[in-house]
């Protein structure tokens, strides 16, 4: 019985070790089959930003029946390309690309209308049809006493800059947790909204003055902030609606979302690098109340993750390379932001925190993005661990200051020196890019699915 006790053993230790392999390689993926299961798969950045969601939304956009926006703002910027043709997107779900697909701004949203109209705008002049787009009636809405707070906020803070673009997000979002001064998008159809502005404004012009006497007591004119805001709500009628209502019942006739995140995971509010965030849940965390959506609808979450890391602004950065390494990548990447075209800070792949966020965000599969930008570099660096207080650790510290302390231990592996953005398939791409893609995926516990190689849809090889 010993005997044959050990022979199942070492034939299930064979076998759980294959699995893992597969698993590590994204082997029982369903990307490449016809349909995606029933119910919500959602797309989630897991490093700062920037990771190249907009791209992986616009490829799976095909495979389902809606595509939603659940939170952020303006500040979010996706770039999609495909025919040679480049598109950039900030409050517009990627999936506009596809007529078919109806596309939604959920209620965890906060939405800049005169920026929205004119996003729709410059896609209609483009050839593009925005006839499939809803927007939540839930959706808070940026008013102008927003950018005048953000930017006397920003003006009033010294020290390290916290990351703000100066577009009112955060000050709409503080308003949204305070309730007495918010309106949201559905309010803009109530007879009672002209007075309701009136009486915002003149609570909001005696704060303003208090913080900048020099800007005059009475800024804010509420007559012409209605008849603008009452122009946005004539052009956004024929979109608005509940969206909560839509996607529940969507759900319910079997339809299938994809749900499509702003920022990434570690720029969420209560989880990510605090104070040096956004300011909603950005992480996996937030799909379901930005969308609306039950918990039990998420049949699989992608979480997206450049092959090197970068974040804008200030924040500790533990695997920065504020060096010619750093610059080599910001150039060969196009490290610069799509909103604010402000260059990103630059630096090796950091295991630690995307394994963090790929645990939080319920991470099921992973994208590997921008893998060819890393095609110049002999060797290259993986930073598995954190020295802290000399010790190690492979957790990822939840105070700002600790991450300040940490001391990156890396694994470095041979490059391959060599274009590898013509690559079609996991057998094309050579063997250190390969080995290079498994380690990240045996190191974070997911399955790497899909590889990009350019900034393409062609330029994608999904791992089978």
């Amino acid at each position: 019985m010993c005997g044959v006790g050990l022979e199942f053993f070492s034939h299930y230790d064979r076998i759980r070790r294959l699995f893992s392999a597969r698993v590590a390689l994204g082997l029982f993926g369903c990307f490449g089959s016809e349909r995606c299961a029933v119910g919500a798969t959602c797309v989630v950045g897991l490093q700062w930003g920037d990771e190249a969601k907009g791209k992986i939304v616009d490829i799976l956009t095909e495979k389902h029946d809606i595509v939603v926006r659940y939170q952020g703002g303006a500040n979010a910027g996706h770039t999609v390309v495909f025919d040679g043709k480049k598109y950039k997107l900030s409050l517009i779900p990627s999936g506009i690309f596809r007529p078919n697909v109806q596309c939604v701004v959920a209620g965890g949203v906060v939405l800049n209308p005169q920026n929205f109209i004119q996003e729709m705008d410059g896609l209609i002049a483009q050839g593009i049809d925005c006839q499939n787009l809803l927007i939540s009636t839930r959706a808070h809405i940026i008013m102008p006493w927003h950018f005048e707070e953000d930017r006397l906020m920003n003006r009033t803070t010294s020290g390290e800059n916290i990351g703000t673009t100066m577009r009112g997000i955060g000050p709409c979002y503080r308003d949204k947790v305070g309730r007495s001064w918010a309106i949201r998008l559905g309010d803009l159809y109530r007879e009672e909204f002209p007075q309701r502005v009136k009486m915002i404004c003149e609570t909001k012009n005696r704060l303003l003055f208090g913080m900048d006497p020099e800007g005059g007591e009475n800024r804010l004119d509420a007559e012409k902030i209605t008849a603008d805001y009452l122009l946005y709500a004539d052009r956004l009628r024929p979109m608005a609606t509940d969206t909560t209502a839509y996607l529940l019942d969507a759900l319910d006739s079997g339809k299938k979302i994809l749900c499509e995140g702003a920022q990434g995971a570690l720029l969420d509010i209560d989880h990510g690098t605090f104070p040096y965030v956004t300011s909603s849940n950005s992480s996996g965390v937030g799909v379901c109340s930005g969308a609306g959506l039950p918990a039990k609808s998420i049949e699989k979450l992608v979480g997206i993750i450049k092959a090197y890391t970068t974040r804008v602004g200030g924040g500790p950065f533990p695997t920065e390379q504020d060096n010619e390494i750093g610059q080599l990548i910001r150039d060969e990447g196009n490290e610069y932001g799509t909103v604010t075209r402000r260059p990103r800070r630059c630096g090796w792949f950091d295991a630690v925190a995307a394994r963090y966020t790929a645990r939080l965000s319920g991470a099921t599969c992973l994208s590997v993005m921008l893998l060819d930008v890393l095609s110049k570099l002999p060797e290259i660096q993986i930073c598995t661990e954190y020295e802290l207080n000399g010790e190690r650790t492979s957790h990822f510290p939840a105070h700002v200051d600790d991450l300040r302390l940490v001391k990156p231990h890396y694994i470095t592996l041979p490059g391959w020196l060599e274009d590898i953005t013509k690559a079609q398939s996991w057998d094309d791409l050579p063997t250190n890019a390969q080995n290079y893609v498994r380690k990240i995926g045996e190191i974070i516990g997911v399955p790497v699915e899909i590889v990009s190689v350019g900034p393409d849809r062609k330029q994608t090889i999904f791992v089978k």
